[in-house]
């Protein structure tokens, strides 16, 4: 038994013996029918108790499947790879305020390529595949299972705020739910909108599990979980399991200043690491009943703190003193089902945007599934989007190109991935069972295609999973 299910199980310990039920649930005679489980014909009358908020609690499941498929040109290797797990959720009902959560879910190697297969041209291990079981274990297929959510929750009014194990979604750190389960934080996190047209939200996290793991890690240590790229100066990143930080404090405010204006603020300050604040704001205008046009800008300034995480600037995660700023901009058009955007965002030459990738996806407006534009500078990136969504259909998709102009790969200290400039499509494809025998499911195809912006380059680990590709995702949610 592992640690996470020997945890799992302590918990469900503890919740019989707060509800008075221990000692006469355990014991049971030979001849007697198994009674382990009781169920709702044993709720009590006495509905301040706390026996009735843990009976009175509710259950969601989920069941998932993902395939996914990499086909890389230039004679490259070619992955594929189908996973299915599930998982259960349960919420207690309130007593006094609070409530307790907790949930998990388990993950399968239904079947596969070899994942450990290194790429014998450039020497490089598949890059998305893996990401649907443990990027910390290619040879895992069976044992892929994480306790996601142990956290108590008090609420008053519009105020919530929650202790443990936990989801959230921010800028910055987010689920980033692309592969089978999303990023997870441990701390205590607050939310109130107890102000009329403002949302208050942040708190410390100190332990996270990214997206593709199944363990939890402290707040330095999750750095550096994921491919870490080069040093300014062109040497392997040495910061994996050497940043030195407690955690991570946020706070977010995101104000209606009226129907039409939106402002959004965010700070980020990962202990000895870096601090970084975003400045968002939104502008929408009806010029017809069923035409919106929409206007957004964004702003993000990033700075080193301390030594970056390490005083060994080879095993540091940000260079002492280096700073980071990028702008975004966006024009929109929604006209009944239809809707159309233009984005743009910069990435100065002052140096690289650096955000942990095990913490989330980008926050720019230019951001597209599948790719990254965290850890470059002087990059310009350009992207158009169209969807269609009719009221009332089961249907949903949508189209986007876009245009990624990077630094040279040779360039490290703006290129810390050797991602050369690119282009990429994307085509979504979704449909929800509404009604009928299958009502709870959903299907979704996602083809991405990524080409060489530039002449390609000679060295192909340039090029292996990065362009010139195509990836194919298939997959299928059932929640219940």
């Amino acid at each position: 038994m592992n640690k996470q299910q020997q945890t799992l199980r302590n918990v469900f310990l503890l919740l019989f013996i707060l509800t008075g039920k221990w000692l006469g649930a355990q014991h049971q005679e030979i001849h007697e029918k198994p009674r382990i489980w009781r169920g709702k014909h044993n709720l009590t009358e006495d509905s301040g108790s706390l026996l009735h908020a843990f009976k009175s609690g509710t259950m969601e499941g989920h069941f998932r499947y993902f395939f996914s498929a990499t086909d890389n040109g230039h004679g490259l290797s070619d992955y594929y790879a189908q996973a299915g797990g599930g998982g259960i959720r349960y919420e207690s009902g309130s007593f006094h305020g609070f409530q307790f959560t907790v949930s998990g879910f388990f993950i399968f190697n239904i079947g596969s390529s070899d994942l450990a297969h290194r790429d014998p041209i450039t020497g490089q291990l598949n890059r998305y595949e893996i990401g649907l079981f443990d990027i910390e274990d290619p040879h895992n297929r069976n044992d892929i299972d994480r306790l996601e959510e142990l956290m108590l929750r008090y609420s008053r009014s519009k105020t919530h705020i929650t202790y443990g194990k936990q989801l959230i979604n921010t800028p910055f750190i987010n689920l980033q739910d692309g592969r089978m389960r999303p990023t997870g934080v441990e701390g205590i996190w607050f939310d109130s909108r107890d102000i009329r047209n403002l949302k208050i939200e942040g708190g410390w996290l100190g332990a996270i599990s990214p997206r593709s793991t199944v363990r939890w890690y402290d707040g330095g240590t999750s750095i550096g979980v994921y491919p870490t790229g080069v040093n300014e100066d062109g040497s392997p990143s040495g910061y994996a399991r050497n940043v030195e930080s407690k955690g991570v404090a946020m706070l977010g405010l995101d104000y209606r200043a009226t129907d039409q204006w939106s402002l959004q603020g965010w700070n980020m300050l990962i202990d000895q690491v870096s601090n970084t604040s975003l400045f968002q704001t939104s502008y929408q205008h009806q010029t017809r009943k069923d035409r919106i046009v929409g206007v957004s800008g964004q702003a993000i300034a990033q700075y080193a703190v301390g030594n970056g995480g390490n005083e060994d600037q080879q095993k540091t995660y940000m260079t002492r003193g280096s700073r980071a700023y990028t702008f975004g901009a966006r024009l929109s058009v929604k006209e009944g089902p239809w809707e159309h955007s233009l984005n743009y965002n910069r990435i100065t030459s002052h140096g690289r945007y650096l955000m942990p990738r095990e913490w989330g996806r980008d926050p720019f407006f230019t951001f597209m599934p599948r790719e990254r534009n965290e850890g470059y500078g002087n990059l310009h990136a350009f992207v158009a989007r169209s969807s269609y969504a009719k009221k009332g259909s089961n249907w949903r998709s949508s189209l986007a190109a876009g245009y990624f102009n990077l630094p040279d790969v040779y360039n490290y200290r703006l290129n810390k991935y050797g991602m050369p400039s690119y282009y990429q499509a994307n085509a979504d494809l979704r449909y929800s069972f509404k009604t009928g025998l299958l009502q709870g499911l959903d299907a979704q195809l996602l083809v991405v295609a990524k080409m060489n912006a530039g002449d390609v380059p000679e060295n192909l680990r340039f090029v292996f999973n990065k362009t010139d590709m195509v990836l194919y995702n298939f997959i299928l949610n059932y929640h219940f």
